[in-house]
């Protein structure tokens, strides 16, 4: 039986997780990944490290980290001590747990490591999709709970054709929000000037940073096209009925709400205070599609329908 104080749990791991990643961005748009110096898991050689901006923000971030560490190692050891002598009921939500506390170990570890031995842009951009995956395990523990809630879960079939479509979504989702990071870490946002054009054209010259920029540009317009296709056919094979119409609905409202995230990102490029804000929210929104994607992804292959032959 699921109990509030699980849910309650579970919902805490998650909240902190999303403060984990937000705070990842931060000490990357803020350039604060240097603030404690070469020292981990001390800061500047001290336990509580002297005053400055960068400080803080790095500081903070590995505080949050700590704590939120111990909430999911939490939730890993309540959903086994609750649910192992039922597993085939509740294998689902060990695995969510236990792919929560892994990926919450591997992003601290790759914290300290580029602390500890300064890593290339490419490798730093890992970092945030290792934060992506640990959120949307700790999501889909919540989620479950409250499916759960009045018994067992809701049982519908869905159609084979689905989940092919949903996991070519979801992997290039996953590769959009890989080149984002990869723009962040090597501080590439100002190679697009202007939106929906990229520096007055609408195929720029390809040099520097501007290619980098258009190419995750063109992504994201490609990633908005391939979720409303994945709406379109959800909707034609379901007949209109609930299921996964509902959620496939919510990717296609916050796609069309991270492009315009966007564009608000490069409006406020040429200002600090904003850009941090923009970029925040830009993270932010794209954390709720990647996680309602992977739900999606696990309950098409878990649901579809069954041949005759099994």
């Amino acid at each position: 039986m699921v109990t509030g104080r699980f849910r309650t749990l579970a919902i805490a791991s998650c909240i902190g997780m999303l403060l984990v990643l937000l705070a990842g961005a931060l000490v990357t748009n803020t350039g604060s990944g240097r603030g404690c110096g070469d020292d981990w898991p001390l800061c500047n050689g001290k336990f509580i490290p002297s005053y400055t901006l960068e400080s803080l923000i790095e500081y903070s971030h590995r505080l949050i980290t700590g704590f939120e560490g111990l909430l999911v190692l939490a939730a890993f050891l309540a959903t086994y001590r609750l649910f192992r002598s039922n597993k085939v009921d509740f294998k689902e939500p060990l695995y969510y747990a236990g792919g929560a506390l892994l990926f919450t170990i591997v992003q601290a570890l790759m914290g300290a490591a580029a602390v500890l031995w300064p890593q290339s842009p490419p490798i730093m951009a890992i970092h945030f999709g290792i934060s992506l995956l640990a959120f949307a395990a700790t999501l889909l523990l919540v989620v479950w709970s409250y499916r759960v809630k009045n018994g067992r879960q809701a049982v519908f079939t869905v159609p084979r054709s689905v989940f092919p479509r949903v996991l070519a979504v979801t992997v290039f989702c996953y590769v959009v929000v890989y080149l984002g990071a990869f723009i962040r870490h090597t501080e590439s946002a100002g190679g697009c000037i202007g939106w929906p054009l990229c520096n007055g054209q609408v195929i720029p010259d390809f040099e520097g940073a501007t290619t980098i920029v258009f190419i995750h540009r063109v992504a994201g317009m490609l990633l908005g096209l391939s979720i409303l296709g994945l709406y379109t056919h959800i909707r034609r094979v379901t007949n209109g009925k609930a299921g996964l119409l509902i959620p496939a609905g919510w990717t296609v409202l916050l796609v069309v709400c991270q492009v315009l995230s966007g564009a608000l990102l490069t409006a406020t490029l040429t200002n600090d205070n904003w850009f941090i804000f923009t970029s925040l929210l830009h993270n932010l929104i794209i954390t709720g599609l990647f996680g309602i994607l992977i739900d999606m992804l696990i309950r098409s292959r878990r649901l579809q329908e069954r041949t005759d032959n099994g």
